[in-house]
């Protein structure tokens, strides 16, 4: 059997001892996925509204949001991520309800600045697309 990130935390990149900020919280997230990180790393997800460095971020993505909208709080949770941390968006999966296009996130992700990774399975529902930095960063 196939073991997704929801069973194998450690395939998000996080450690233990690891900050990991959550962006667009909503009752349709998968809570298995936010208890395994908790899990892995020993702390509490915190919200988008802390503003102190943290060591990873998760954002949660339905279709229906505005892709530029995307591409604005992707620039806002890399502002606060430390050292190329892991950063990833989580979308529902093709079929499921909120699945945005195939292309809406790497649009979004290369007009902040980031290269999208191929969608890795991360639950039943939802998928994962690591965004990594174009280049170094100037701040960075």
């Amino acid at each position: 059997m196939n073991q997704t990130a929801s069973d194998n935390a450690e395939e998000f990149g996080f450690r233990t001892g690891d900050l990991i900020q959550e962006w667009l919280w909503d009752d349709d997230v998968d809570d298995t996925i936010r208890e395994k990180i908790e899990t892995l790393t020993g702390e509490e997800l915190v919200d988008e509204d802390y503003d102190s460095a943290v060591d990873g971020v998760i954002i949660w993505w339905r279709d229906g949001d505005d892709e530029d909208a995307l591409s604005d709080t992707i620039v806002d949770a890399y502002a606060v991520l430390g050292q190329d941390g892991p950063f990833w968006v989580l979308t529902p999966k093709p079929g499921r309800s909120g699945a945005p296009a195939s292309n809406t996130v790497q649009n979004a992700a290369k007009t902040a600045g980031m290269n999208a990774s191929m969608p890795l399975t991360v639950s039943d529902d939802w998928n994962g697309i690591r965004l990594r930095a174009f280049g170094k960063s100037a701040n960075r």
